[in-house]
């Protein structure tokens, strides 16, 4: 176990389950979250959507509780219970006072490791999930984005739909299920993290009698490789709708989350379109009124990240907000930003990760994602240090690299 005065402590169970927490002494409530390492960066193309089916599943009822009881288990004390299917991992969280994270961890218990999985609920859920791919298609705002993730990252599973495809999710059987929950949902592949007004010592007593240490290791885990990511050309695709926007997505593959240009890039898109003081934001919108919405935008995962920009407009707008956008990138691309900015987007920053820190799930994410990105824990003085270190030549740098106008990927989609 790590030393208390770490902030982030760390226990690896005898079984290989990690445990991760932060204590806040100073707030009534706890938020416990675990992470299994199975998603859809693990998953073939045949079972697209297998990991975020299994996540629905397990909340149809478990050994010990029906569907109703897992869901008023933690809302009947004021409390919350939730899951997401990420690209590297499945999440299920939850959020109740301090007094009751004996009751929350149980119910995660339950529900992950007990799953009924039983056949009547399979063909109820598989309509769910089917309505909620349709739902993602009815929202042009939102398949743009998984149109241009595709476009991106081509074959590669960074590619894939998390929600699957009606033809993948139509496929799947109990078995099919069972399985991956028999492969994946096993303490080695299993990150747990808390935060808020618990100890380490009271999580891991609280944990070992809901029965987590009392599961079974299996010895190593061998998912499906995860084949790096290569070079994909630029393109640009049109996706016709008969809607009354234009939906424009435009961006590229960058780092992964261990790179030390991520701060870089995150200080460079909060100024080039994080917000409404931003280059885009004040340029599309407020100087020339091309769109309602303009923004950029980054991910950062294990394997790879990428950075792009959201545009909304009128149809007929299209074309000069297009072209709007091009030319903010392109003198991004040449002459980074102005030492007045760079001081301005360390402030930004630096007041974006501090006040993000007064939430109590967002410090349960950090403790988490010491051990999900394999990153040593940082205290929040030295992670703004790090943003006070930034350079020009760093700046300019991720500026040459990523924003240039011939690298950015483009998807359009609306009318004709």
């Amino acid at each position: 176990m790590t030393a208390p005065q770490t902030g982030v402590q760390r226990t690896v169970l005898p079984n290989g389950l990690t445990v991760l927490s932060e204590h806040m002494p100073g707030v009534r409530s706890v938020a416990l979250g675990a992470w299994v390492r199975a998603a859809s960066l693990h998953e073939t193309r045949e079972q697209m959507g297998i990991s975020h089916f299994l996540e629905h599943m397990v909340f149809k009822g478990s050994e010990r509780r029906s569907a109703r009881e897992i869901a008023l288990s933690l809302e009947s004390l004021g409390g919350s219970l939730d899951a997401y299917t990420a690209r590297e991992h499945t999440s299920y969280q939850a959020r109740v006072l301090d007094e009751h994270l004996p009751q929350a961890a149980d119910v995660l218990f339950d529900l992950m490791f007990r799953p009924a999985l039983r056949e009547q609920d399979l063909e109820l859920e598989r309509g769910v999930i089917l309505e909620e791919i349709a739902m993602v298609e009815d929202t042009p705002d939102d398949i743009v984005f998984e149109v241009h993730n595709t476009a991106l990252f081509g074959d590669h599973p960074h590619g894939f739909q998390i929600l699957g495809t009606p033809e993948t999710v139509e496929s799947f059987t109990v078995a099919d299920l069972r399985a991956l929950h028999t492969r994946a949902y096993r303490p080695e592949n299993v990150v747990v993290a808390a935060a808020g007004n618990v100890t380490h010592e009271q999580l891991l007593s609280i944990l070992s009698a809901a029965g987590w240490a009392d599961l079974k290791g299996q010895g190593p885990l061998a998912l499906f490789d995860v084949p790096d990511v290569a070079p994909v050309a630029p393109s640009e695709q049109r996706v016709e709708r008969d809607i009354q926007q234009m939906h424009l997505v435009m961006g590229n593959v960058t780092v992964p989350h261990r790179d030390a240009r991520r701060h870089a890039l995150l200080l460079v898109n909060s100024l080039f379109g994080g917000g409404m003081s931003s280059r885009l934001f004040q340029k599309v919108r407020e100087e020339l009124g091309l769109a309602y919405s303009v923004h950029s935008f980054q991910s950062f995962h294990a394997t790879a990240g990428s950075q792009g920009i959201y545009l909304g407009c009128a149809p007929e707008r299209a074309e000069e907000a297009i072209s709007a956008v091009r030319s903010e990138l392109a003198l991004l691309q040449v002459a980074g930003l102005t030492a007045d900015e760079l001081a301005m987007g360390k402030q930004q920053l630096k007041g974006q990760i501090t006040l993000s820190m007064e939430s109590v799930p967002a410090r349960m994410y950090r403790a988490a994602a010491v051990e999900l990105f394999d990153e040593p824990y940082r205290p929040l003085d030295e992670v703004l240090a790090r943003v006070d270190a930034i350079t020009m030549r760093e700046v300019a740098d991720v500026c040459a690299s990523f924003y240039g106008v011939d690298q950015q990927t483009i998807v359009r989609l609306g009318p004709t």
